[in-house]
């Protein structure tokens, strides 16, 4: 299984959060940087991956509701998509 760690210290804006996900999930180039887009290609991996929220208080700081609702649409992809699991860690 594949690992993808996802340092939420990069996720500064909007823009910057979609950019990042996108370069570290390997998203195709029609990603179109909403929670729409991030929902439909989360849920086309079709490898085992784990992908590991680290520091998500630096998220939710940076993008306030935002980033609650981008928290959901990961925990929620991660329910439908039997290929990824998702983990929030702290530190």
């Amino acid at each position: 299984m594949k690992t993808v760690v996802i340092d939420c210290r990069e996720m500064t804006d909007r823009r910057a959060a979609h950019e990042y996900l996108a370069r570290k999930l390997s998203f195709p180039e029609y990603y179109g940087h909403n929670l729409d887009a991030l929902h439909d290609c989360l849920g086309d991996i079709s490898e085992e991956v784990c992908i590991v929220v680290y520091r998500p208080h630096e998220m939710y700081e940076s993008l306030g509701q935002y980033a609650e609702i981008m928290a959901d649409v990961l925990r929620m992809s991660g329910e439908e998509n039997p290929y990824i699991s998702v983990m929030f860690e702290s530190e």
